[in-house]
C-alpha cells in the first residue's frame, strides 16, 4: 500500500521511510493522549477530584492543542514541515518528562497542556510532509492511512497506562521522553520538503469556503465526542466495579476495528466523496450517543464505547481529506491549513469533557450525551443541504466533493 501511496514519485524509497516515519511519530503521539483515560479514577482518588476536576485534567491537553494550533501551522508554513515535526518532537519529550515528575494536580495539568501544544505542532508538521510529497488523487488513502496509526497508539494508549500504573508512571512516561527525542533526531536525518507558497489572502478565502468550514467543524465533533466518554466511561465503569485493566483493554478492543478501518475509509472517499461516509458516521453516532444517555448498566455501556469508536471517528478522516483538498484550492499552505485544522479539533476535545464532566456533576450523565446527539443529528440535516460537484473530492481542482454548510460551523 505503501508503494501505491508513492505512486508517480521519483523516490519511493523515501516517501516510504517517510510514511513510516510521520504513522511512527503520530501513533506515540496519540498513545500519550488516551493513556491518561484509565488513570482518571486513580488521580481523581489522589487529588480529589470530582467529575469537573476530572474533566479539567482530561481536557487540558485539548486546551495546550487549542492554543498551540496556529503557531504550529504557521511554523510548518514558514520554516518547513521538517522542522515543525522535530521541534513538536523537543517540545513533547520535555513534557513527557515533566508528566513523570509531577506530583500534583496542576503539576500534571500543565505537562497535559504542554504535551497539547506539542501535539498540533507535529502534526501540522507530519501531515504537512505527506500531503506535499504525495498525489492529491491518493489523499484520503495517505491521510487514513495516518490516521490508522495514530488510532492504534489511540487504542494501546490505555493499555499503556493501565500498564504504567502497575509498573512505574515516572519510568514509563520517561522512556517516551526519550522515545520523542530518538524520532526527532530520525526526523532530522531525513530529506527536507521546502516551505509552501502560501497565496495572499488565502486564509479569508478558506473561511468564507463552506467546505473548508464543514471539514473543520467535521475535526471539532468528533474530538468533542471522544472527550465526552473519555471523563464518562471510566467513572462508570469504575462505579460498576470494573478496575484500570478492565476499563484499559475496553478502549483496546474499541479501537482495533476502527485502525483497520481508516484507511479503507480515505480510499473510498477518494473515489466516492467524502460526504457519504459522513452522513453515515453521523446518523450512527446519533443512535450510540442517544443509547448512551439512557444507560446504566455498566456491560451496555462497554458495547456501545466500541460502537463509538467506529461511528465517533467515521468523520475524521474525510474530515481532515476535506480540509486538505480546499486549502489547496484557495491556496492556503497545508502546514496551516493543518494548524488551523487542529485548532478546531482541539477545541472540541477541550470542551468535551470539561463541560461534559460539569453537565454530568450537575445533571447527571444524560444530559451531556443526550446534547451529542442533538449535535450529531443537526450536523446530519445541515449535510443534506450540500449538493457535491461530479467526482470525488481528489478530482481535479473546479470538481471537489465534501460536505459543509455554513449551518454546520
Amino acid at each position: 500500500m505503501v508503494g501505491a501511496l508513492g505512486e508517480g514519485l521519483g523516490n519511493v524509497e523515501t516517501v516510504r521511510r517517510l510514511v513510516l516515519l510521520v504513522c511512527s511519530i503520530v501513533l506515540v503521539d496519540a498513545m500519550l493522549f488516551t493513556a491518561l483515560a484509565p488513570l482518571v479514577p486513580g488521580y481523581a482518588d489522589e487529588f480529589d477530584l470530582g467529575k469537573a476536576g476530572a474533566g479539567l485534567l482530561v481536557g487540558a491537553f485539548g486546551a495546550g492543542a487549542l492554543f498551540g494550533g496556529v503557531p504550529g501551522g504557521l511554523a510548518a508554513a514558514r520554516f518547513g514541515p521538517k522542522r515543525a515535526v522535530v521541534l513538536g518532537l523537543l517540545l513533547l519529550a520535555l513534557a513527557s518528562l515533566a508528566f513523570a515528575l509531577a506530583g500534583g494536580a496542576w503539576t500534571l495539568g500543565l505537562a497535559r497542556f504542554v504535551q497539547g501544544f506539542a501535539s498540533t505542532t507535529t502534526w501540522a508538521g507530519a501531515l504537512a510532509w505527506l500531503t506535499m510529497e504525495t498525489p492529491r488523487s491518493r489523499r484520503g488513502e495517505l491521510i487514513g492511512t495516518a490516521f490508522g496509526a495514530a488510532v492504534f497508539g489511540a487504542v494501546i494508549g490505555p493499555v499503556f497506562g493501565a500498564v504504567a500504573e502497575a509498573i512505574s508512571i515516572r519510568g514509563v512516561f520517561a522512556t517516551v521522553a526519550l522515545a520523542a527525542l530518538v524520532f526527532a533526531g530520525v526526523a532530522q536525518l531525513h530529506p527536507s520538503t521546502p516551505p509552501e507558497r502560501q497565496r495572499h489572502g488565502s486564509v479569508r478565502l478558506a473561511f468564507r469556503d463552506s467546505r473548508f468550514v464543514g471539514g473543520l467543524w467535521l475535526n471539532l465533533l468528533p474530538a468533542l465526542l471522544f472527550g465526552l466518554i473519555a471523563v464518562l466511561v471510566p467513572l462508570r465503569l469504575d462505579e460498576g466495579g470494573y478496575g484500570v485493566l478492565a476499563i484499559g483493554f475496553l478502549f483496546f478492543a474499541a479501537g482495533l476495528i476502527e485502525t483497520a478501518v481508516n484507511p479503507l475509509l480515505g480510499r473510498f472517499s477518494d473515489r466516492r466523496g467524502r460526504l457519504l461516509p459522513i452522513r453515515a458516521a453521523l446518523a450512527a453516532s446519533v443512535a450510540v450517543a442517544a443509547a448512551l444517555a439512557v444507560t446504566r448498566d455498566p456491560a451496555l455501556v462497554m458495547v456501545l464505547t466500541t460502537l463509538a469508536a467506529v461511528s465517533f471517528g467515521g468523520f475524521y478522516t474525510p474530515g481532515m481529506a476535506l480540509v486538505s483538498d480546499r486549502a489547496e484550492t484557495v491556496g492556503l499552505s497545508q502546514g496551516l491549513g493543518f494548524g488551523i485544522m487542529n485548532t478546531a479539533w482541539a477545541a472540541g476535545n477541550m470542551t468535551g469533557p470539561v463541560a461534559g464532566g460539569a453537565l454530568a456533576e450537575a445533571a447527571g450523565d444524560w444530559l451531556p450525551y443526550g446534547l451529542a446527539a442533538l449535535l450529531c443529528l443537526l450536523t446530519l440535516f445541515a449535510s443534506f443541504r450540500v449538493r457535491l460537484a461530479a467526482g470525488s473530492a481528489g478530482a481535479p481542482t473546479g470538481h471537489p466533493a465534501g460536505a459543509s454548510s455554513s449551518a454546520c460551523r
